[in-house]
């Protein structure tokens, strides 16, 4: 007689809402004493301030300043740096909350917010979509749904934090605070099963974090 194997549960995913309201609420990045905290990735200097240095300079390379499309804006303590060399800077984020605290924190008047799930939602419409550690927290599924919507923008900032060295891109994850470095993997657009299709690859900037956590890669695509 033999035992019949009890089957192993799979962990159901919480909507990606949900999942990004509870890191917020709960602070599982960290910022106790910030209302609202978006991660080191947001606030740790070393990281920060070369971005930002590296994001002005392409702004600023256009003649007529350009339209923005921050997807992802979280606390706003990077895009507010940025603002001012773009025509328009459009913020988005999924979680409510975190949108009406930056209406009221943050009024200038090329300046908007949407709450949007950028996976569901369609997008405000732009010349450059900036991208930055966002998708590392998506399943392949909604980065596929996010990336249908990119062929809009001419221009894509990718930022993803990535391993050191040779690994296996976009290994599939539930969405939420976790992301594809657990699994020595992150993500990659060109590669399968996304395979974008871009006229330009440009890497910006790459930044090896401390004690061998990786990598913070900025890429430049631009589409048509």
């Amino acid at each position: 007689m033999t035992v019949e194997n009890k089957s192993k549960k799979v962990k159901k995913p919480w909507p990606t809402k949900k999942a990004m309201e509870q890191v917020y609420e709960m602070k599982l990045w960290g910022g106790n004493e910030f209302d609202f905290y978006s991660g080191s990735g947001s606030h740790d200097s070393e990281i920060v301030m070369p971005y930002i240095e590296t994001l002005i300079s392409f702004f600023t390379s256009f003649k007529t300043p350009i339209t923005v499309c921050d997807l992802g804006c979280g606390d706003f303590n990077v895009g507010k740096q940025l603002l001012k060399y773009t025509q328009n800077y459009i913020a988005v984020d999924i979680v409510e909350n975190l949108i009406e605290r930056n209406k009221q924190k943050f009024k200038l008047p090329n300046l908007s917010f949407y709450c949007l799930d950028i996976a569901v939602d369609n997008l405000p419409v732009g010349d450059c979509v900036i991208l930055r550690q966002v998708l590392q927290h998506l399943s392949n599924n909604e980065v596929l749904n996010v990336m249908k919507k990119l062929t809009n923008f001419k221009y894509i900032v990718l930022t993803e934090h990535l391993p050191c060295g040779d690994f296996i891109p976009n290994k599939d994850i539930i969405s939420g605070q976790g992301i594809r470095i657990k699994k020595q993997s992150g993500v990659h657009l060109l590669s399968p099963p996304f395979n974008f299709n871009i006229k330009e690859e440009k890497e910006l900037q790459s930044i090896n974090l401390k004690n061998n956590k990786g990598k913070i890669v900025t890429t430049l695509y631009r589409v048509f």
